[in-house]
């Protein structure tokens, strides 16, 4: 029972440290996610609280309980002989240090080694199958394998180094009973009756010591080795992060949006990527913002939409200013498409209620938003209709087919602001225009709704009311 407790315990606080850690990233905001690598954060997240728990939490509890049951049987040998036992702590101390000093740096490099080397085979993997085409057709396959077969390799050779050295707490801790032995047979006792008496104590004593003080060496050597899991999540203040802030609150446009002054540079940046902008955008407008690449069209997107906070001036809806706290209140009320719209492996009615559950979902929206986005010859093409899965990252689907569901998603969320950054820059020119028709039939329809479009094309814009040129 007790270790049955001590394994849901275990589990609880890999279960904590995980969440913790999960949510952790996500609140760091797009500047980190773009800094960072999604293999190197999902490993973080999925294995590297369960070696912090297993590897650091399980040995300190184990170090303390045996630290514990050894100070009971060493008060026990002092009770019977305190030369005795001063004894054993001359030889066994000495051994311990010393055992500290040969492994305590050597475990923390190569466990910090494995955690990078497990990180770099979980990219090649994602990399692999992510640009599986590109992979195939690039013959980059072999390229792709022999990186993957030097990581396992030196992954194998990491751990058999880490096996070696665990095996040392029993070479040291034997050491230590012969150092012992030959130290009585020495010095032991003026008679031999007096020496028989301490080797056979000593050595009784040796027996039931020996296992103890192994263990505690054992359990140290895992904790140094996976002492590197303790630097990852001390990177984030994760107690901070415990929740995910959720509101159903909308700050619905009634009037405009204004950005006054807002410049905005990149924390590894020299120069400001947008420079001291002002502008301000009606509700039922249709503004197209176009640029050079490089301009910032899309560093502006993202500041409109809350994901970058702008480096000096305020954003301003209805006289509100845009703020940390009411930021999501902004959120819910603003519909994105990107030019690589986001498709879940689910299936087609989850991709538009994106992030909805089942049971909640309103399928009259879900037929009336179809429609308007013009997605019904895609249903009917599915063999299970709405309900029939699309594919990771929308495999199955052409380029419009994703941009559709971008839209459907972002008129489900019943939005007062579109919003279109690059949406048919991949798109073939047919594409584009039937998505172009698309949105300017939704644009006449729903006179209310305000849309704002970052395009290079001329003929993306065509719909726009006004035109504002970034340089």
């Amino acid at each position: 029972m007790c270790k049955m407790h001590q394994e849901k315990q275990k589990n609880s606080h890999r279960r904590e440290k995980s969440r913790k850690l999960f949510v952790g990233y996500y609140q760091r905001g797009l500047g980190f996610i773009k800094r960072s690598n999604s293999a190197h954060l999902a490993r973080d997240v999925n294995a590297v609280s369960m070696m912090f728990t297993s590897g650091v939490l399980k040995p300190i509890a184990q170090i303390v309980g045996d630290a514990i049951l050894l100070i009971v049987m060493f008060a026990a040998l002092s009770l019977y002989s305190l030369r005795l036992a001063l004894f054993a702590l001359l030889i066994f101390v000495p051994i311990a240090v010393l055992f500290y000093a040969v492994v305590r740096r050597k475990l923390s490099e190569v466990g910090r080694r494995e955690n990078e080397l497990q990180r770099t085979k979980s990219r090649i993997v994602l990399e692999t199958f992510r640009g599986y085409a590109d992979v195939k057709i690039g013959g980059a396959m072999p390229h792709m394998l022999n990186n993957f077969d030097l990581a396992m390799t030196e992954i194998v050779d990491v751990r058999n180094r880490q096996a070696s050295i665990a095996m040392l707490p029993q070479a040291f801790v034997e050491i230590g009973l012969v150092i012992g032995l030959v130290a009585i047979a020495l010095w032991g006792g003026s008679s031999s009756g007096d020496l028989q008496l301490m080797f056979g104590v000593f050595a009784v004593a040796a027996i039931r010591l020996l296992p103890v003080i192994r263990n505690m060496m054992s359990a140290w050597s895992t904790l140094r080795y996976n002492s590197y899991s303790i630097d990852v999540l001390n990177n984030i203040t994760v107690d901070d992060y415990c929740e995910v802030a959720t509101t159903s609150k909308r700050m619905d446009m009634n009037s405009c949006i204004e950005l006054r002054d807002i410049s905005f540079r990149y924390d590894d940046a020299a120069n400001d990527t947008i420079s001291h902008l002002s502008m301000t955008i009606t509700k039922g407008e249709r503004v197209g913002i176009r640029g050079a690449s490089g301009v910032g069209k899309t560093t502006l997107f993202n500041i409109i939409l809350g994901l970058y906070r702008p480096t000096s001036g305020t954003i301003v809806v209805d006289d509100v200013e845009l703020t940390d706290a009411n930021i999501s209140e902004w959120q819910n009320s603003v519909g994105y498409v990107s030019q690589n719209v986001f498709i879940t492996d689910g299936s087609l009615v989850e991709n538009i209620a994106f992030g909805i559950d089942s049971k909640d979902i309103d399928y009259n929206l879900i037929n009336e938003v179809i429609s308007q986005a013009d997605l019904m010859a895609l249903v009917d093409s599915l063999p299970d209709g709405i309900n029939s899965r699309i594919g990771e990252f929308g495999a199955r689907l052409s380029g419009g087919q994703r941009q559709r569901i971008g839209i459907a998603r972002a008129l489900y969320k019943r939005c007062k602001v579109l919003m279109f950054d690059e949406a048919t820059s991949s798109l073939d020119a047919k594409s584009e225009s039937n998505i172009n028709s698309a949105i300017s039939k939704l644009s006449a329809e729903n006179k209310g709704i305000t849309i704002i479009v970052i395009a290079h094309r001329e003929s993306s814009l065509e719909y726009c009311n006004r035109i504002i040129t970034l340089e």
